[in-house]
């Protein structure tokens, strides 16, 4: 989300609907490999389910995200734990952490250089960062259904209105090097995701797809919603259940 103000995350439907997030998150937390007594920043922390992994492996953690909602609501589930409203390509830390956490956050981030500068400048001397997020192709049958429908209704669609950035691995890897990282894992795989429910594509749509609705009347976006469910059920409706068009990316960087 562009601003504090402007909170379009809903963190009770996030929890009982996309518990997946941090479900798949726990791999993340395998190839991060959090060590006792360590600083680590989890970047768009959400509920904080991972925050708590990390803390209960023996790190000192701090999550940060830039959905009050979201904060409000990890910080009423685990109050022992640090929580804050902050932006990543507006952090200010320097050399605190032995470690950057990030899972499925920064494909929300378009200013993508300046938020690996401030990871960068928040880490130690060989700190390294660990993240997973939308890489090129993710949820594409879904995204451009929404489009083609909001337009075939007639509204006006402005490419700024696309919420997220997908890069390739080769343009997200060339950033980071760009940065100062030394580049020593990199992958871009398809991950076909479960959505809860007959109501999964609805709701996948409601929780993450908000931005693309501007202006957009309650009714022409159930309207519209209808169409695209009727459109890519071929593709994404597989023996009675929704599955959405994952295509993630991780990456693990260094600051040597």
């Amino acid at each position: 989300m562009d601003s504090h103000s402007n909170d379009n995350w809903n963190a009770d439907l996030y929890d009982e609907k996309h518990a997946f997030v941090s479900n798949f998150g726990n791999d993340l937390v395998k190839l991060l490999n959090p060590r006792k007594g360590e600083k680590i920043l989890d970047i768009g922390c959400g509920t904080g389910d991972l925050a708590k992994r990390l803390s209960d492996c023996g790190s000192d953690v701090i999550g940060i995200d830039q959905s009050e909602n979201m904060v409000s609501q990890a910080k009423e589930k685990y109050p022992n734990l640090t929580f804050i409203v902050q932006d990543v390509a507006d952090m200010s830390y320097d050399y605190e952490f032995d470690a950057v956490f990030s899972n499925a956050t920064l494909h929300w981030v378009k200013q993508s250089k300046q938020a690996l500068r401030c990871i960068f400048k928040s880490l130690k001397q060989g700190g390294r960062f660990i993240a997973e997020f939308g890489g090129k192709g993710n949820v594409q049958i879904i995204a451009d259904e929404v489009i083609k429908q909001i337009k075939k209704s007639g509204f006006k669609w402005n490419e700024e209105q696309f919420p997220w950035y997908f890069p390739s691995i080769g343009e997200y890897t060339s950033l980071m090097e760009e940065t100062g990282f030394r580049v020593t894992f990199a992958q871009h795989f398809d991950r076909p995701t479960l959505l809860d429910g007959d109501e999964g594509l609805r709701n996948w749509i409601e929780m993450f797809c908000s931005g693309m609705f501007e202006g957009i009347d309650h009714k022409s976006k159930d309207n519209i919603v209808l169409n695209v469910e009727g459109e890519v059920k071929s593709r994404l409706y597989k023996d009675g259940q929704w599955m959405a068009d994952y295509k993630r990316i991780r990456v693990i960087g260094v600051k040597e």
